[in-house]
């Protein structure tokens, strides 16, 4: 697949050399020329001087036949209006920003892009760390308010029912792992000692989901 990644910082300096090793065709934008210094040595997509929001740029890079394109500057304008360019007027399928501001990341996601806000994103496994350390997010979802956790089974949660640990709209049991294999459990499904447990929860809902699992 071919990318173009917008700022050539820590974060997209990492995930352009991610995707390149990966395999995938990459072309990365900076304003400054020694930012691309931070690639990894074996990098060998393509490297665009240039404002990202100005249209020849984007067109060198490939912007044109992309199929995804991500802005992770650290300017939160920035990242915003080459999204918008790259969603509107290159129709690039899959458009992607990062935004410092948690404010101005919810009235962005209703231009329709996806919009991941690092700084309500770190604040919130900071606390779920400090909080919640038995149960490990594997993912994710939206700006954080839903989570996929991880977690072992406790002694006392055995030989309880599956569906006593589900609560509609903010909790769901979604896979267990037992002895290397793993099951989609009913309602019915008894947990065992041990098993490993995946749970798809509602962040606000974490605490009592806790004191639900016995930990």
């Amino acid at each position: 697949m071919k990318f173009v990644v917008l700022g050539c910082g820590r974060v997209g300096s990492q995930l352009a050399s991610a995707l390149y090793v990966e395999g995938h065709e990459i072309a990365i934008i900076d304003k400054e020329p020694k930012a691309f210094r931070r690639l990894n040595p074996s990098f060998g997509g393509k490297a665009v001087a240039g404002v990202g929001f100005d249209r020849d740029t984007l067109i060198e890079a490939g912007i044109e036949n992309a199929d995804g394109f991500a802005s992770v500057t650290n300017g939160d304008n920035s990242n915003i209006i080459s999204a918008l360019i790259a969603k509107r007027v290159f129709h690039v399928p899959r458009v992607i920003t990062r935004i410092y501001d948690p404010a101005r990341a919810d009235i962005y996601k209703r231009f329709g892009i996806p919009t991941i806000s690092s700084t309500v994103w770190g604040a919130g496994q900071i606390r779920e760390h400090l909080l919640y350390a038995e149960l490990k997010s594997e993912l994710s979802f939206g700006s954080g308010e839903a989570q996929l956790l991880e977690f072992e089974a406790p002694a006392q949660l055995a030989g309880h029912a599956v569906g006593d640990l589900q609560v509609e709209g903010q909790a769901l049991i979604t896979c267990i792992v037992r002895q290397g294999l793993a099951l989609v459990p009913a309602g019915a499904t008894v947990f065992e000692s041990s098993d490993l447990v995946y749970a798809c929860v509602a962040s606000d809902f974490l605490g009592r989901f806790k004191k639900m699992a016995g930990f």
